[in-house]
């Protein structure tokens, strides 16, 4: 018998639409072990792909209308696409971090911020090796 806690019950309704910020799989995870020593619950749902090769940061609708971020994408759903929902959107793809470990999309503002210091380290390392 599977038990679900409340918050990862597929009967309960999803949560607002959402855009997805799309990063190489090594800056991701450097965010997110950056976003997750930050103050608070500072990353949202993130998805992987089956490859390894790329993670998407559930971020707020209207996000991908200003993101700037090099080596990264934004996609608008319109409504159409990811929500805040336990299961896994797309096949080939599954939850990092799932909605039910947070249930707040990343704010963009922050999200920027990791990136381009996850980028810093990953630039500082290889030019150590």
């Amino acid at each position: 018998m599977m038990t679900t806690s409340r918050k990862n019950d597929p009967l309960e309704p999803a949560g607002p639409d959402c855009d997805v910020v799309t990063v190489p799989a090594r800056q991701g995870l450097e965010a997110v072990d950056i976003l997750r020593r930050g103050a608070g619950d500072a990353v949202g749902p993130v998805l992987h792909d089956g490859g390894g090769d790329t993670l998407g940061f559930l971020v707020p609708p209207g996000t991908a209308a200003a993101w700037d971020v090099p080596g990264s994408v934004c996609t608008e759903t319109d409504g159409r696409g990811l929500r805040l929902a336990p299961d896994v959107p797309e096949e080939g793809s599954d939850w990092l971090v799932p909605p039910g470990e947070a249930d707040l999309a990343t704010d963009p503002a922050v999200l920027r911020e990791a990136l381009g210091e996850a980028q810093r380290m990953i630039e500082a390392a290889d030019s150590c090796s």
